[in-house]
């Protein structure tokens, strides 16, 4: 027989346990804060721009030298991106810098991005000290720009933008805001399904319509529970109407 559950009870479970509820989502988000804010390093970022710049054959019509150099400087800037993050020029990069990361953990700080058929190529490093990341990459940039003519034999890297050290420099990871959101929610979600999981797993009878869920039989009968104190009042109210009675009689004879 399969079960189903209305929102009455859906509603009824919640309510029934919203207490431990917000206390899950509530501390699920104030560990996310503290651990973000103390034991998470903050990452700073570093961005710098190039431009490749192809030179064009007067022998072609200008619409092939358009198309061509399109295709050219994707297929020019994909081949840039592995170079950038390449051994060779990130070694140098770590040698001019005195840096104490393999050519691997380099490359995995390092980004290099454009846009689709844009000949702007923007490289960015992460690192947790804000200077370093502006050096990483404006180091990066540099080396690369003077290795690719005798890589490739080409000359056709400018630099557009160098990074900089802003005034104030603030973190890119991690988010504060977002981690804790995210805690909030999962801390919600886990809070409802503890709850409806004690539910599931508390088999005990607690009303008569639990008796009729079960057994499937109509209850005919309650007998009602009864306290010390119903049983106190019981006496102390039978106690007076005898008082009262037998006073009556006497002033009856």
């Amino acid at each position: 027989m399969e079960e189903t559950i209305s929102l009455k009870e859906i509603y009824q479970i919640i309510k029934k346990h919203f207490g431990m509820i917000l206390i899950l989502t509530f501390g699920a988000s104030l560990v996310s804060g503290i651990i973000t804010y103390f034991f998470i390093t903050p990452m700073y970022q570093a961005n710098s721009q190039f431009l490749v710049n192809q030179n064009q054959n007067q022998n072609q019509t200008e619409s092939t030298v358009e198309l061509n150099d399109v295709r050219l400087n994707i297929e020019l800037i994909n081949t840039y991106s592995d170079i950038i993050k390449s051994n060779r020029i990130l070694t140098e990069v770590i040698d001019e810098l005195n840096l104490s990361l393999t050519p691997g953990a380099l490359s995995e700080n390092i980004t290099v991005a454009n846009e689709n058929s844009s000949q702007v190529v923007t490289i960015s490093a992460t690192d947790p000290d804000p200077q370093m990341a502006v050096d990483i990459v404006n180091t990066t940039v540099s080396i690369f720009q003077s290795e690719i003519g005798e890589l490739m034999n080409v000359d056709n890297v400018n630099v557009l933008n160098p990074a900089e050290l802003p005034a104030n420099p603030s973190p890119v990871s991690p988010n504060v805001t977002l981690n804790i959101a995210i805690a909030l929610v999962l801390g919600a979600m886990a809070g409802v399904g503890l709850a409806f999981l004690l539910e599931y797993l508390d088999t005990t009878i607690k009303s008569e319509a639990d008796i009729e869920k079960i057994l499937g039989l109509p209850v005919i009968g309650v007998i009602s529970t009864i306290t010390e104190e119903d049983v106190n009042q019981r006496v102390a109210r039978i106690t007076r109407e005898r008082g009262v009675y037998n006073g009556q009689t006497k002033k009856s004879s």
